[in-house]
């Protein structure tokens, strides 16, 4: 990530790729081919007593549930449903199973970071976002992660995702490891230290897995490459990437070693594992603290460092877009224009940490001087304020991004399970790149 300085209102750099239209491909979870029909009618209708009634569709935390409210008390004409789901994979397949039949979406469809390209790549299928009043209100990296190629803006974006490394300092001290934060930080400094610590943790609580899954340890560390599975004009690249196969190699190896749990991360398992002490540290971009403290009710010693392995990370982060199935398209923009306002984001980060990509929001002192009670008080916006500036490059998305890393982390996910040794992951992903790519 830039940081806020380098953020300014100049003007939004727009045709960066040279994109091809390929559809929105969607790998293992379906084969569907989607032909997107513009302007098909949803299934939206007005609410009685004169109001609208707008649906917005989300995923995991956003932090809206107040929010809504407030914007009926503040639009008595409007009535705003939210339809939310766990995860962004199942909110993902019924937005594009939706897509294809060409109704059933809500006004407001929320994007993960991953999937915009692909979103991107299909014209008419979203409402043009594009606002002169709105320039500069997000960081460039941000705003051209939402706008198409021919210079419209497809998506708000809401929050983003700079990582620190969250921990269990009870189990740390079981383990005879530091537990407090700037002494756990230097444990972080790079992947082989964070490694080596997971080995003597492990050596010491065998019965409990360094960190929470090897696909959300994978996930981190692909966010700290630039061109992980395409290059810049979106050609697949992944099996030519030495940096690629070096993920893969130490993750799998990491998973031989004890490091990590056998489970699939946001499965039921993974979710129960919180309150079993499954495991005692995961990287921890700011949406993720919600999550946690969800998951992990009733659990004391979660704790967070202000460190990174290899410096910096961005996971995720997401955007709003109103399809144009919709049947209010002008009152779905100015809600998603609404929610992605500064002061609105940063109720939402008060929510559910989920930390903005609002350039006045970075310098709110609500942001910077909250704490987090969940996590020992940790001054959690300062540390995400710091691990923000510490990101230094995005990784390369083209449209086929989401399938390869989907296909990755699932080859990834059959070693842990033991279905396959970590050569035959390596050569079913190989196989999976060819189909994809």
């Amino acid at each position: 990530m830039q940081t806020n300085t380098h953020s300014g209102a100049g003007s939004r750099p727009v045709a960066r790729h040279h994109r091809r239209r390929r559809g929105l491909a969607v790998g293992a979870v379906t084969a569907l081919v989607l032909t997107l029909v513009s302007a098909c009618g949803g299934d939206d209708a007005d609410a009685g007593d004169g109001q609208t009634e707008l649906t917005i569709a989300t995923f995991n935390e956003f932090g809206y549930e107040e929010l809504l409210d407030e914007y009926m008390e503040l639009n008595p004409d409007i009535k705003v449903v939210q339809k939310k789901t766990g995860t962004w994979e199942e909110h993902r397949d019924n937005l594009y199973t939706k897509l294809a039949a060409g109704s059933g979406l809500a006004d407001i469809e929320a994007v993960e970071g991953d999937g915009m390209p692909a979103i991107l790549e299909e014209e008419g299928a979203f409402v043009d976002l594009t606002d002169d009043s709105l320039e500069g209100r997000w960081l460039d990296w941000k705003s051209d992660a939402g706008t198409d190629s021919e210079g419209r803006m497809i998506g708000y974006g809401t929050d983003i995702g700079p990582e620190g490394i969250c921990y269990r300092a009870d189990l740390f001290a079981k383990a005879g490891l530091p537990t407090d934060r700037e002494e756990v930080a230097a444990l972080f400094e790079s992947w082989d230290s964070y490694f080596d610590t997971g080995k003597k943790f492990v050596a010491e609580l065998p019965d409990v897995a360094w960190y929470d899954s090897s696909k959300g340890t994978s996930q981190a560390m692909i966010n700290q490459l630039e061109f992980p599975f395409e290059d810049e004009d979106n050609n697949v690249v992944a099996l030519e990437n030495p940096e690629l196969k070096e993920v893969f190699d130490t993750v799998t190896e990491m998973q031989a070693a004890g490091l990590a749990t056998n489970m699939d991360q946001w499965s039921n398992d993974w979710v129960a594992s919180f309150k079993k002490d499954g495991f005692a540290t995961m990287a921890c971009p700011g949406w993720m603290l919600g999550i946690i403290e969800g998951n992990a009710k009733g659990v004391e010693g979660w704790d967070i460092a202000n460190a990174f392995p290899g410096g910096g990370g961005n996971w995720g982060g997401s955007f709003l877009t109103v399809p144009t199935q919709s049947e209010h398209p002008e009152e779905a923009k100015a809600l998603a224009a609404w929610l992605t306002e500064p002061e609105q984001q940063i109720k939402a980060f008060a929510a559910k940490g989920t930390y903005p990509s609002q350039v006045e929001a970075l310098d709110d002192p609500v942001l910077l001087e909250s704490t987090n009670a969940f996590f020992n008080d940790a001054p959690t916006g300062a540390i995400y304020a710091e691990r923000a500036k510490a990101v230094t490059m995005q990784p390369h998305k083209g449209p086929k991004y989401a399938d390869l890393i989907q296909a990755f982390q699932a080859a990834i996910l059959r070693v842990d399970e033991g279905q396959e040794t970590p050569e035959e992951a390596w050569e079913s992903f190989s196989a999976d790149v060819e189909r994809i790519g």
